[in-house]
């Protein structure tokens, strides 16, 4: 459920900004780092997997009117209602989520390949009964947003890794999903994205994904032991 608005953050940190758009993490102390972005298409605002915080209207205003809230993650329900009902806009999910519209206190619109009129790319990278997640991809800038498969906060990274696999997906990272994109910055839904050498980070982290489970899996046991 959305939080209330006087449970909002009284600052928040920004991240990823550029000529098309910001992110911003809520709450910078959580493990998890959840992070939230703003694109900026054609003088609107999209607003993607929303964790609200006091300013953050602000933040929005910079780039134009917010035109839609999008829920990339079936997890990410997050403050999506809560944004969306501030500034009078519908939320809207991918086509073959399920589940998730009974969840939400806002008016809900679909897409399926395509984000509205943005031309925002869109495509499924996880679709099963435990995971439903859709990346965004801006052909125009090269701007990639994933809001779960990869990640930069610490437990998904291991080694030297500067974008990780999602632990439940290391073994089996959905590469196929991700194909055929060459982006010039891949933004996150955990942590703050990579602007600079995104498509051989983003390959590197997929490539990879199998053979650095173990040293992965080993330091979030440890992580887990008494000192």
């Amino acid at each position: 459920m959305a939080s209330r608005v006087d449970e909002r953050p009284s600052s928040f940190e920004e991240i990823d900004r550029f000529d098309g758009g910001v992110g911003w993490i809520a709450y910078p102390e959580e493990t998890m780092g959840r992070a939230s972005h703003a694109l900026e298409i054609d003088g609107d605002v999209w607003v993607l997997d929303p964790v609200d915080a006091d300013g953050i209207d602000e933040l929005f205003a910079e780039f134009g009117d917010v035109a839609g809230v999008v829920v990339m993650l079936d997890r990410h329900k997050r403050d999506a209602a809560a944004v969306a009902d501030r500034h009078d806009v519908p939320v809207y999910l991918p086509e073959f989520f399920e589940g998730v519209t009974e969840e939400l206190d806002a008016p809900v619109a679909r897409f399926d390949d395509e984000l509205s009129d943005t031309g925002l790319q869109a495509f499924p990278v996880v679709d099963n009964r435990f995971w439903q997640e859709v990346a965004l991809y801006d052909p125009t800038d090269g701007t990639l947003v994933v809001p779960e498969t990869v990640g930069t906060v610490d437990y998904f990274l291991a080694g030297d890794e500067h974008l990780g696999v999602h632990p439940m997906l290391r073994l089996n990272p959905p590469r196929a999903a991700l194909r055929g994109v060459a982006p010039e910055r891949v933004l996150v839904g955990h942590g703050s994205g990579i602007m600079e050498g995104a498509s051989q980070t983003l390959e590197d982290a997929l490539a990879g994904s199998r053979k650095r489970t173990p040293r992965l899996y080993g330091g979030i046991v440890r992580d887990l032991l008494p000192v």
